[in-house]
């Protein structure tokens, strides 16, 4: 792909350390290409990561993953996007794990990931770990990722309900993660509904984005504490700078336990091609109407023979008297 100034889409992001204390560990990337000089498709790669790890580790994970996700996905001239998207992400897990190797104090570290890639209007994606990656179509907000936790897992095999997750000791507890030693499992469903197979959710990848649809990636710090509902409400009711002020701050408000990252994606609405309408020509007044020819004549030739006879008729009143 060939770096391009300006990117298609309308970007916004934001991030903010919350209110504890804790360094920002959350890291952010996004760019704009074109696909190849004779194939100038614009691009947008979104790239999210939330690191793990005490001593600053994490933010070193989540630097790592997001230049080496970017780096290997800027190679890309040809292929199955998918197939690109988990060979970068396998290549970023290594990289964690070959840099934390002979450092005790980067030992298990690790981070989230959700990459977002928009080929023209096509949407591709993957996940590791809780970071999210939503939907805003026709003002309806739609998670389109699934959670890789503990607590996920609990609600999907009916162990917990969404209503007994708030304050669970193993809340954070992260499933899937780069830097695992496991073998690296990206996460390819999108799910546009709750009701959906992982094969169906799976066959999302290369949706049709339309005009005026909104994607928003962001960290935990927002989700734990800010619902789906709200946030609905806010990124489809405001500009999108001020829409991640917005939520920012509710996040904060309820305590800021941790990192606050957001990045937002909307596809433009098409100009509206609209022909002026002409100036409108002032006609001249137009003339008194004018009797026919044919009438003028008539009415001569009617005066004259008026004029005639009583002129006759004068001749003949003198003779007489």
């Amino acid at each position: 792909m060939i770096p391009a100034e300006h990117p298609h889409l309308i970007i916004a992001a934001a991030t903010h350390p919350g209110m504890k204390a804790k360094p920002n560990e959350d890291r952010y990337s996004i760019s704009s290409y074109r696909m190849e000089s004779g194939d100038r498709t614009p691009v947008v790669l979104a790239l999210l990561a939330d690191g793990i790890g005490g001593h600053r580790a994490g933010e070193v994970a989540a630097d790592l993953a997001i230049k080496h996700i970017r780096q290997y996905i800027e190679q890309y001239s040809s292929g199955e996007p998918v197939q690109v998207l988990k060979a970068a992400l396998t290549h970023a897990n290594q990289a964690i794990l070959a840099h934390a190797k002979g450092n005790a104090s980067l030992v298990g570290m690790g981070t989230t990931c959700v990459c977002a890639w928009v080929i023209g209007a096509q949407l591709y994606a993957v996940y590791v770990g809780d970071s999210r990656l939503y939907l805003l179509h026709d003002s309806t907000l739609t998670c389109l990722t699934t959670d890789h936790t503990w607590i996920q897992e609990a609600i999907a095999n009916g162990s917990l309900t969404p209503d007994q997750i708030r304050g669970h000791p193993n809340a954070h507890i992260i499933r899937r993660f780069l830097g695992s030693t496991n073998v690296i499992n990206p996460d390819f469903r999108l799910r546009l509904s709750p009701e959906e197979s992982d094969a169906l959710a799976e066959s999302n990848q290369g949706m049709l984005l339309a005009p005026g649809d909104r994607l928003l990636m962001c960290t935990d710090g927002l989700t734990d504490l800010v619902k789906d509902a709200e946030i609905q409400e806010v990124i489809r009711t405001r500009p999108l700078e001020s829409a991640l002020t917005h939520l920012i701050n509710i996040a904060n408000q309820r305590g800021g336990h941790d990192n606050i990252t957001i990045l937002t994606l909307e596809v433009p609405q098409p100009p509206h091609m609209t022909r002026p309408l002409p100036p409108l020509k002032v006609l001249p007044a137009a003339p008194p109407a004018r009797p026919p020819r044919t009438a003028i004549s008539w009415l001569m030739l009617f005066l004259v023979l008026l004029a005639i006879l009583m002129t006759i008729a004068l001749l003949v009143y003198a003779y007489l008297y």
